[in-house]
């Protein structure tokens, strides 16, 4: 008869747990057993494996993609910033049942704005006058990317659900000065999906901070837009390519995950 006290799961996602009891600590993981899927990358044809992929989506909030929102009220077409929203809308749900994590990186600054260095305010308000990060919209007096409020909320249109993963960044990588490596080494993801805007900037940078700790990285591209000139966009697929992983359209990617569940 086994006296051994009863082993107790530590750890706060099951991709990373030990067991352990008052006289042992087993700090053996449970294998996750692969689920591979193929992938037209155009120059290549990639093999991802869903239970170690998460999918990173960045910035699809009021402020950068609705008409009333923050560049909207500077006079920026975010026709563009829309874009994504269809294609996430039909991508999301699907990796959902397949298990994959989402996890939405959004602005979301703090109300006293003590996380924002004069350097950072000043990318966005460099002459000291008009409507910069933290402060209200004429219209609608929401404050400008500010944690909880209508501004930083994600677009009514895309769907979040209760698994889904929420981190709010304060500079242009998602990485910086945030628990997002940490969440990801949790949940024991090693392949990066990524979507939203803008491509160029915090979509481009928080992918290129991927690629620097080891992730394997993949750009949805209509999953991404900027508002910037197309050759923003040009130069950050190019660069995506040649310097930090791959890029897919995720009707390859739907097809992939439609092949995968026969």
């Amino acid at each position: 008869m086994d006296t051994r006290p009863p082993l107790h799961a530590l750890g706060s996602s099951p991709r990373n747990q030990w067991q352990v009891s008052s006289d042992s600590a087993v700090l053996v993981r449970s294998p996750l057993p692969p689920r591979p899927i193929e992938v037209d990358a155009g120059t290549k044809r990639l093999t991802l494996d869903l239970a170690r992929t998460a999918m990173i989506v960045i910035d699809m909030q009021n402020d950068f993609c609705h008409p009333q929102g923050w560049l909207a009220h500077q006079g920026v077409d975010v026709a563009p910033a829309r874009s994504p929203i269809g294609p996430l809308a039909s991508l999301l749900p699907r990796l959902r049942l397949a298990d994959v994590p989402i996890i939405w990186v959004n602005w979301g600054n703090r109300p006293d704005r003590l996380n924002l260095s004069p350097a950072l305010l000043h990318v966005y308000k460099p002459t000291g006058e008009g409507i910069g990060l933290g402060d209200p919209l004429p219209v609608s007096g929401a404050r400008v990317l500010e944690a909880g409020s209508w501004a930083a909320a994600i677009v009514d249109e895309l769907a979040t659900a209760p698994q889904d993963v929420h981190v709010a960044k304060y500079r242009m990588s998602g990485f910086q000065d945030t628990a997002l490596d940490s969440i990801l080494r949790n949940l024991g993801v090693t392949t990066l999906l990524f979507g939203g805007v803008n491509a160029d900037q915090c979509v481009l940078c928080t992918l290129q901070d991927a690629n620097f700790r080891g992730y394997d990285c993949l750009l949805v591209e209509d999953c991404a837009a900027t508002t910037s000139p197309d050759f923003c966009m040009a130069a950050t697929l190019y660069n995506v390519r040649q310097c930090f992983g791959f890029v897919a359209g995720s009707a390859s990617i739907l097809s992939g995950l439609e092949t995968s569940t026969r």
